[in-house]
C-alpha cells in the first residue's frame, strides 16, 4: 500500500465521486511536500537518477493528482475551456479527472489559441489546454519545481513561489543605493521568448519525462478551426510553461559569473550583476564599453543555444543617471540619491484604464462605477506601495477626481456646479470631495460607498528575500513561516489603517 493509500480511499465515495468535506487535504499537502523535499535533497546531491525515481512516484500519487485538480478547478481559469469545450465542475467531473491522469497512453490535444492585447498596441498569444492537459502540466509543475527551484539563479524572481517584483526591485534598491554604485545598465529584452525557445535544447536539458515533455512540445494549436504544428516554442498559457522558461534561462548568472568574476576575484571589476524577472532582465557593467563589448556578446551567445535572440528595440543601454524602467518602475539617480518611482509608462496605462472603464458606464449607477474602480486603484497602488509613491498617488487621486467630475458634469449638463457637486460628492473628514453613494442595506438602514484613494495606501519598505533560499529545502522553513507572518501582520496593519 502507497503512503497515500488511506487518503485515496476516504476521498472516494459514491462510485468514484471525492466528497469534499471528506479529503484529508493536509495530509494530501503533507504527502506532497514530502516527497518534493525528497526531490529537491536528491537535485542538491547530483544524483539525477533518485530524482527521476522520486517524480515517478510523485506523478503517479493519488495525493499529487489530488493536487493538480484542485489547482486547475479552483484558479482563474477554470472556467475556460480548451478545444474540448469541456469544464470540470461537479465532483463526480473532478473524480474522473483524477482518475484520467496516467501517463501510459496520454496523449495531449491541440491548445486554443487566443490573442490578449498588450500595451503597444500588438496582441499576444494564449494557448489554452484541455481540463486534461491542464491537470497533467500541473501534475509534473509539483515534480519539477522543486527541481527548478534548486538549480534556479538566485537574483531571478519571475513565477517563482516566495517571490515577486517587489523582490526584483529590491535587488535593484540593494545594487545602486550606494553612493559607490555601478552606474551603466543593460536592459535585456528576449524575443518572443516563449514562443521562439528550442524544442531540442528544452527535451535535452530539462530534467522530467521526455516522452510527456515532447508531446506537450509538438501538441500544436488550433487557430480559427485550423490546425497549426509546434516546432519550437512552449506556449504562453501553459501552466508549467513559465517553469520550463525560467529553466531555460537558468544558468546566464553563472555565464557571466566565470566569465567576468564574482564580487571579490580578481575580475570583479567589471562589476556584473543580472537581476530579472521571466525573460525581463537587466545586467550591470562598468562601463558602456563593457557592456556593449563583452558582457552583450555573452548574453547572445547564451540565448542562441536556446533558440533566442535579444530584441534590438527594446534591449539598450543606459547610465543610471538616465535612469530606466523595470517591472513598472522608473530606477533613477538624482544628484546621486536613488528614487525608485513609479514610471510614467506604467501611471499613463493605469489612468488610460480607468478613464476607459468611466467611458465604458456614461450612465452607470454612481454605486456600481465605484465598485469596477475600487479593485482597479487598490491594486494598482498596492502594487508600487513599496517604492517612493506617494507624489505619484496624490497626482494620481486628482486625475481620476477630474475624470470623475467630467464624468458626473456630462450626466447633468443643465445643473450648477453646486448641485453636482452635492449630487456625486461628500466630506469625509478633512477631504471635502469625495466620490461617494448611498447604499441601502437589507434592514433599511444605509451606508455609504467611496471611491478608493491610492493616497491612503501606506508606503512600506518590502523585505527582499535572500537570495538563496529554497521553499524546498526544510532549513529554510523557519525563514519563510516568518516571512509569511509579516506580511499577514502587515496586511491587518494596512487594512486598520484604511478601515
Amino acid at each position: 500500500m502507497t503512503a497515500d493509500a488511506p487518503t485515496a480511499s476516504a476521498a472516494r465515495t459514491n462510485a468514484g465521486a471525492p466528497s469534499r468535506s471528506e479529503v484529508d487535504w493536509v495530509k494530501i499537502h503533507r504527502e506532497v511536500r514530502r516527497l518534493q523535499v525528497r526531490i529537491a535533497k536528491a537535485t542538491q546531491e547530483g544524483r539525477w537518477g533518485k530524482v527521476k525515481a522520486l517524480q515517478r512516484l510523485l506523478t503517479h500519487s493519488y495525493s499529487g493528482k489530488m493536487l493538480a485538480v484542485r489547482r486547475v478547478t479552483q484558479n482563474r481559469g477554470k472556467n475556460t475551456p480548451g478545444v474540448d469545450g469541456a469544464i470540470w465542475r461537479s465532483p463526480a467531473a473532478k473524480s474522473r479527472g483524477v482518475e484520467s491522469l496516467r501517463r501510459h497512453g496520454y496523449q495531449p490535444m491541440p491548445l486554443r489559441r487566443v490573442y490578449i492585447p498588450k500595451s503597444n498596441g500588438k496582441k499576444r498569444p494564449l494557448g489554452i489546454p484541455t481540463m486534461k492537459d491542464r491537470a497533467m502540466q500541473a501534475l509534473w509543475k509539483l515534480a519539477l519545481e522543486p527541481v527548478a527551484e534548486t538549480t534556479a539563479d538566485p537574483d531571478s524572481y519571475g513565477f517563482r513561489p516566495g517571490r515577486s517584483t517587489a523582490d526584483a526591485i529590491g535587488q535593484c534598491f540593494n545594487l545602486w543605493a550606494r553612493s559607490n554604485a555601478v552606474e551603466w545598465i543593460m536592459e535585456g529584452d528576449i524575443r518572443g521568448c516563449f514562443d521562439n525557445i528550442s524544442h531540442e535544447w528544452l527535451l535535452e536539458n530539462i530534467p522530467m519525462d521526455r516522452e510527456i515533455l515532447r508531446k506537450w512540445l509538438k501538441a500544436g494549436f488550433m487557430d480559427k478551426n485550423t490546425f497549426f504544428a509546434t516546432d519550437e516554442g512552449t506556449p504562453q498559457g501553459g501552466i508549467i510553461s513559465p517553469v520550463l522558461a525560467n529553466m531555460a534561462l537558468d544558468g546566464l548568472e553563472g555565464t557571466l559569473r566565470v566569465r567576468f568574476g564574482s564580487r571579490g576575484s580578481r575580475r570583479s571589476s567589471h562589476r556584473v550583476h543580472v537581476v530579472r524577472y521571466a525573460d525581463d532582465f537587466i545586467v550591470t557593467g562598468a562601463s558602456k564599453d563593457i557592456l556593449e563589448a563583452e558582457v552583450r556578446p555573452v548574453v547572445e551567445q547564451f540565448l542562441s543555444t536556446r533558440g533566442l535572440e535579444l530584441s534590438e528595440e527594446k534591449t539598450r543601454i543606459t547610465h543610471i543617471e538616465e535612469g530606466f524602467d523595470f517591472l513598472g518602475q522608473n530606477v533613477r539617480k538624482y544628484n546621486g540619491k536613488l528614487l525608485i518611482k513609479p514610471s510614467k509608462k506604467n501611471v499613463k496605462a493605469f489612468l488610460g484604464k480607468v478613464r476607459g472603464v468611466v467611458k465604458a458606464n456614461k450612465t452607470a449607477h454612481q454605486r456600481n462605477l465605484i465598485l469596477l474602480l475600487n479593485p482597479i486603484i487598490r491594486g494598482w497602488a498596492q502594487y508600487h506601495r513599496h517604492v517612493v509613491a506617494s507624489r505619484t498617488f496624490a497626482t494620481v487621486d486628482h486625475r481620476i477626481w477630474r475624470t470623475l467630475w467630467y464624468w458626473s458634469k456630462r450626466r447633468h449638463p443643465d445643473k450648477s456646479a453646486q448641485w453636482i457637486m452635492e449630487r456625486y460628492f461628500r466630506k469625509r473628514g478633512s477631504r471635502t470631495w469625495v466620490f461617494g453613494a448611498k447604499e441601502r442595506l437589507p434592514d433599511g438602514s444605509h451606508r455609504w460607498v467611496d471611491l478608493f484613494f491610492a493616497a491612503d495606501v501606506l508606503i512600506r519598505r518590502h523585505p527582499k528575500i535572500k537570495r538563496d533560499a529554497n521553499p524546498f529545502d526544510p532549513a529554510w522553513d523557519d525563514y519563510f513561516a516568518r516571512r509569511r507572518r509579516h506580511k499577514v501582520e502587515s496586511s491587518r496593519h494596512d487594512r486598520r489603517k484604511l478601515a
